[in-house]
C-alpha cells in the first residue's frame, strides 16, 4: 500500500490531478465562506459581464454566477462522488461473488450483468428520468448507479477468475479459511489498483450523466448545480445575447474535474498495468546508454 502511494505521488500527472480535485472539493466545502450570498438571490442587472463586484458576471435573472458556480460544485461533486462510490462498491461485490464462487452464482450474475450492459445507458437514463418527471439529486444518483455498475463488475469478475486458483488462495482454502475472508483479505487487496481505476471512471461518468440529465431539463431547476446552470443559460439564450460567462463557468468546472480525475485515472492505469510504464523506462534506459557511450568516447 505504501509503495503504491509513493508511486502515485512520484507521477506528475497524479500530483496535478490530485491538486485540481482537492482544490475543487475544498471550494465546495467552504462555499459558505467563499460565496456567502444566496446563489438564487438577485444581486445585479441581467447578464452583467464579469466585473469587480461580480467576478464571473450575472445570469439573465441577475444572479451571481460565481456564487452559483461555487454552490453548484457542492451538489455536482457530491452526486458524482457518492454515485461513483456506490457504482464501484456494487460492481466490485457482484464481480467478486461471480468470479470466486463460479457455477450457478456466476451464471446468474453474469446474465444480469450482460442484460444491463447491452442497454444504452444515456437513453435509458433519459427514459427513466422522463417517467419520473423532475427528479432531485437522490433520484438522479439512484438512476445512474443502478444502470452503470456492469462495467466494473465485468472487470472485477475477470480478475477474480484469474486469482481464485492462485497458490495463495488455494493455500488459504486448505487451511480452512472461510470464503468471506479469502475474498476480502486474500483476493480483494490484489484488485485495489483496478478498483481505484473503476472508481475514478465511475465518478467522471456520474458527473457527466448528472449534467446531461439536468441540461435536458430532468433535474430540479431550483437546485443549483452545474447542470442546472447550463439548463438555465440555454433557456435564457446566453450564447445568442453574448453572455458567454453564463455557460463558460459551469463548463470550466466540469472540464477541470474531468481533467483532474482523468490524470489520476491514467496513473492508476499505469499502476495496474506496469507495461504502460515501459515507454518512460525505455527512454531513461536509452538516455543512460547514450551518456555512457559519450563517457567511453571521452575516456579514449
Amino acid at each position: 500500500m505504501n509503495s503504491g502511494v509513493k508511486l502515485l505521488l512520484r507521477q506528475k500527472k497524479a500530483v496535478i490531478g490530485l491538486v485540481i480535485v482537492v482544490a475543487l472539493c475544498l471550494m465546495a466545502l467552504f462555499a459558505p465562506i467563499l460565496a456567502p450570498n444566496d446563489p438564487a438571490a438577485r444581486v445585479g442587472r441581467s447578464h452583467q459581464p464579469p466585473s469587480i463586484s461580480h467576478v464571473m458576471g450575472t445570469t439573465k435573472m441577475g444572479r451571481d454566477v460565481f456564487s452559483q458556480f461555487v454552490w453548484g460544485a457542492r451538489s455536482s461533486l457530491a452526486v458524482g462522488f457518492a454515485t461513483g462510490i456506490f457504482i464501484t462498491v456494487l460492481g466490485t461485490l457482484i464481480g467478486l461473488a461471480g468470479g470466486y464462487f463460479g457455477g450457478r452464482t456466476d451464471n446468474i450474475l453474469d446474465l444480469l450483468t450482460n442484460a444491463v450492459l447491452v442497454i444504452p445507458n444515456i437513453p435509458l437514463l433519459i427514459l427513466l428520468a422522463s417517467f419520473a418527471g423532475t427528479v432531485g439529486p437522490i433520484a438522479i444518483m439512484a438512476i445512474i448507479a443502478l444502470t452503470s455498475w456492469p462495467w466494473g463488475a465485468r472487470m472485477t469478475r475477470s480478475q477474480t477468475l484469474a486469482l481464485r486458483n492462485r497458490e495463495f488462495v488455494i493455500a488459504a482454502r486448505m487451511v480452512g479459511e472461510p470464503n468471506w475472508r479469502i475474498v476480502f483479505v486474500e483476493i480483494l487487496p490484489n484488485l485495489l489498483p483496478l478498483i481505484a481505476l473503476n472508481l475514478v471512471g465511475s465518478i467522471i461518468y456520474a458527473i457527466v450523466a448528472q449534467t446531461t440529465l439536468e441540461y435536458l431539463g430532468f433535474g430540479d431547476p431550483l437546485n443549483v448545480t452545474w447542470g442546472t446552470m447550463l439548463y438555465n443559460a440555454q433557456n435564457s439564450s446566453a450564447i445568442i445575447v453574448g453572455a458567454w460567462w453564463d455557460i463558460a463557468m459551469p463548463c470550466a468546472g466540469i472540464v477541470l474535474v474531468g481533467l483532474g480525475l482523468s490524470l489520476l485515472n491514467f496513473t492508476f492505469d499505469e499502476i495496474a498495468n506496469p507495461q504502460l510504464r515501459s515507454g518512460p523506462a525505455l527512454r531513461r534506459w536509452l538516455r543512460l546508454n547514450r551518456q555512457r557511450a559519450r563517457e567511453l568516447e571521452a575516456a579514449r
